[in-house]
């Protein structure tokens, strides 16, 4: 993995007891987003279930100026349907900034108290429950105890008593079902943490566990989408492209609470495409069978990839532009938008430059920056941000290359390739003579008796010899 992919240490490690949460990008200043997106917000909002849902809603409410009042709205009558008193109280006071004449703004203190006090009720009556279970050492009600009390933290959003509380599950499973409903559960709360690291550990304790073939196809996509989510948020985004790609398509909507097939189809399409060469984009991705029905969900991003595999890089890098502010919408995608982005674009350089020797800077900024190429702006101007851009590559070695500014033109340095080719063949004859030589010398001092033997090895010779002597003695007595 590139060490200049991996995330910033406060992004992995615990916060004073708890890892940075996914909500709105994991405490970090949310970013504003002015453009509408392509997406139709309620459309968008029912392919979710669960925390994430609320999620998505308040990102989408702090980031988009465009959908602000209606994904609060919403994200308000969501936190009031459950039991997270805190995010009922967030989501207002955000919607009040934004839209403070709206119903919603106001507060429902009398909602706020009567939820506070069931909640400690719900919590002290489990707690209660579990405290006889113990007592009573049976073990099946002290896991289920300890479920029941885990969910409970869970949608009260107190996710570090619920990681404690399926933790605590583990030595009173009794079957391999129920150590792995267990991880499932370890592996929800983790990604609702921002717990990367959790998830991916709780991912192969799941794989190691020998369970029935049923369910083991059962867990699998949920496994391959979890890891791949935990390796995209940390970097990794090979790693995440390859566990994407080998999701199974059973995933379906079993899996809404925490990703859904769409999301499969774009992160595991722009991990593959900022990561992968246009053989492997071509062969594992297109001619895949089985990610071929994730990418019929999202027909934008298989068009992207088969442009980028045919060298279309105008058209690919186009569709994505597109969809950019549909991306910076994503709880998960948002923050890696712009590195994914910079690194299929790189790429899309990289490859356009590969069958030319030299090419001009006007037809590269037809392809790459249309509107230098059709302005009165010139591509050759050094100042230009995409000449500037082109610099930046050759300075860190992406391109080796060199920028001809009078002529506007850029330069590959070229390899004279019968030069390697005779290379190569003067360096095999000299190995094969060289190889000869010894052979021919070790011959030589072999008929003429020279060879150096180890002392154990002519130990080993002569106590032969004595044994060979002196059975052709016992053989002439006789």
């Amino acid at each position: 993995m590139n060490p200049s992919s991996l995330p910033d240490a406060s992004e992995v490690t615990e916060l004073e007891g708890e890892f940075p949460s996914t909500e709105h990008g994991g405490g970090r200043r949310p970013i504003k987003v002015d453009d509408p997106p392509k997406f139709d917000l309620d459309s968008y909002i029912a392919n979710y279930s669960g925390r994430t849902r609320f999620d998505r809603l308040y990102l989408i409410g702090t980031c988009s100026t465009y959908l602000a009042t209606d994904a609060l709205k919403a994200a308000v009558v969501e936190a009031k349907s459950g039991k997270d008193v805190g995010r009922y109280q967030k989501a207002v006071k955000a919607l009040a900034e934004v839209a403070p004449d709206e119903p919603e703004a106001v507060l429902d203190n009398d909602w706020v108290e009567r939820t506070q006090k069931l909640v400690r009720a719900e919590t002290d009556r489990l707690e209660h429950e579990l405290r006889g279970y113990k007592n009573n050492l049976i073990k099946e009600s002290i896991r289920m105890g300890n479920e029941d009390l885990g969910s409970h933290y869970h949608q009260i959003g107190d996710l570090a008593a619920a990681a404690k509380a399926y933790a605590r599950m583990r030595d009173y499973c009794t079957t391999p079902s129920h150590i792995a409903s267990m991880q499932l559960k370890n592996i929800h709360v983790a990604v609702d943490r921002g717990d990367w690291l959790g998830v991916q550990s709780n991912v192969h304790r799941l794989r190691t566990l020998q369970t029935k073939p049923e369910e083991q196809a059962k867990n699998q996509p949920k496994m391959c989408a979890a890891m791949g989510l935990a390796q995209m948020s940390l970097g990794a985004y090979l790693d995440a492209a390859n566990s994407f790609l080998a999701t199974d398509p059973s995933l379906g909507d079993s899996y809404n609470e925490v990703i859904t097939s769409n999301d499969v189809a774009v992160y595991g399409g722009l991990c593959a495409l900022a990561s992968m060469d246009r053989n492997e984009l071509q062969r594992r991705v297109l001619d895949n069978s089985q990610f071929r029905n994730f990418l019929e969900l999202e027909p934008h991003i298989r068009r992207a990839i088969s442009f980028f595999c045919n060298s279309k890089f105008r058209p690919c890098l186009e569709i994505l532009e597109a969809y950019r502010t549909d991306y910076l919408l994503d709880l998960h995608l948002q923050r890696h938008v712009s590195t994914l982005y910079d690194r299929i674009r790189t790429k899309s350089i990289q490859q356009y430059l590969v069958p030319f020797s030299r090419v001009t800077l006007d037809a590269m900024a037809k392809t790459f920056a249309p509107s230098t190429a059709g302005g009165n702006a010139n591509p050759a101007d050094l100042n230009s941000p995409f000449v500037q851009e082109l610099i930046r590559l050759i300075e860190d070695g992406t391109l080796d290359a060199r920028i001809d500014l009078e002529k506007g033109v850029m330069v590959s340095k070229q390899t004279d390739l019968r030069m390697d080719v005779h290379q190569a063949a003067l360096e095999s004859i000299e190995e094969y003579v060289r190889e000869a030589h010894l052979r021919l010398l070790r011959a030589n001092i072999l008929h003429a008796g020279l060879e150096v033997r180890p002392l154990a090895a002519q130990a080993g010779e002569k106590a032969r010899e004595q044994r060979f002597h002196g059975q052709l003695a016992g053989l002439d007595r006789e």
